[in-house]
């Protein structure tokens, strides 16, 4: 009877672990010779830059709502300044462009690589550097009003001047849906059922952000927002002078430095009247509408970010056909919900100063136009 021999097991289990390597190493060898290659596009991201920079002017605008001598402005500023620096994959240019592609059309960061032909992490961190450095700007790009000058969409407008002569600028909120962790979603849920920040924007007649407040929970109400704006010296609210003033929507006290509309009565001359209505109110209503629409149609960072670049655009590119509003589009589809929210009390509370204000600009307008 012949012993056991332990190595014939040795040498079997060598022969197994031999022939895992090698199937290993072949299975290895074909997924990487079958690898489809993500970015297949004809154009590299630097090859895009350039048609779009050098190509039909439209196009560059239709993609990054800025003009080529804007757009050269911007990454001039950028350059001069050692805010951004060539690397060996991307040139400033493109740098920019990608940022201003993807905040001009919302973008997702997956659809940016695939156009841009770069790494999500790649356009996560320029998209986060680029953002850093516009929110420094904002301090130049982003200034009170000049208290003491009257805006000529005022001075040549007979409908607002001499009405509105003390007016320096427009006051409303608007909501940028956000995702915010879980535990602190109850908070940004705004009363339209998503998550957002509330956003406060002060713009001129100009159509420039003036100032600026963004990160509040889509729950807070506007009110609350420039309350707490107003009052604290650390926001730096940029106050109007006696005699000066915002134009709010219903949604805000009537108090001084702000002018609201009238409560209770149409915004639309063209809405069939009750019974109670009275007309030199609802004229005043209308005007305050469209003066204020004229300035206000426009997660944090991004926000201010974007309201520089707005202001920037503006500043180079004043012909752009999106700062030319039709002038009588007055829709305030909102003013109505903004009237439902105000209390009877807040009513009670309106400033009687900026009450007889408003109630002389009103007379004045409704006498002149009898006149």
């Amino acid at each position: 009877m012949s012993g056991y021999d332990s190595s014939d097991d040795d040498d079997d289990d060598d022969d197994v672990v031999l022939l895992v390597c090698v199937m290993d190493s072949v299975i290895g060898k074909i997924r990487r010779q079958s690898r489809v290659p993500k970015h297949v596009s004809s154009f590299s991201g630097h090859e895009k830059m350039c048609e779009l920079t050098t190509g039909h002017e439209g196009l560059l605008l239709e993609h990054i709502r800025m003009n080529r001598d804007c757009f050269h402005r911007l990454v001039t500023l950028f350059t001069v300044q050692n805010r951004l620096q060539e690397t060996h994959t991307l040139t400033v240019q493109e740098q920019l462009m990608m940022f201003l592609t993807m905040v001009a059309h919302v973008d997702i960061n997956r659809r940016t690589s695939y156009e841009w032909k770069h790494s999500g992490e790649t356009v996560s961190r320029y998209i986060d550097t680029i953002s850093s450095h516009l929110v420094q700007l904002a301090s130049r790009f982003i200034v009170p009003p000049d208290f003491n000058d009257v805006s000529t969409v005022i001075a040549k407008n007979q409908r607002f001047f001499p009405y509105f002569q003390g007016c320096v600028g427009a006051i409303d909120g608007t909501h940028i849906p956000c995702v915010v962790d879980s535990d602190v979603a109850a908070a940004y849920r705004n009363r339209k059922g998503f998550t957002s920040q509330n956003v406060m924007a002060v713009v001129d007649f100009e159509m420039k952000f003036t100032y600026l407040v963004a990160g509040w929970e889509g729950s807070c109400h506007d009110a609350r927002v420039l309350n707490v704006a107003t009052s604290n010296p650390a926001f730096m609210f940029p106050h109007a002078p006696e005699g000066k003033y915002y134009l709010v929507d219903a949604g805000y006290k009537n108090k001084p430095g702000f002018l609201a509309p009238f409560r209770g009565q149409n915004y639309h001359l063209h809405d069939r009247r009750r019974e109670d209505s009275d007309r030199r109110k609802e004229m005043f209503n209308f005007r305050h509408a469209s003066l204020r629409k004229s300035s206000s149609e426009h997660l944090e960072y991004i926000v201010i970010a974007c309201a520089v670049l707005h202001n920037f655009i503006k500043l180079f590119s004043s012909e752009d056909a999106a700062f030319n509003p039709e002038d009588d589009a007055v829709d305030d589809g909102n003013a109505e919900d903004d009237v439902g929210e105000a209390s009877t009390q807040q009513q009670r509370e309106e400033s009687n100063d900026m009450g007889h204000i408003r109630d002389h600009i009103a007379n004045a307008m409704w006498n002149d136009r009898l006149d």
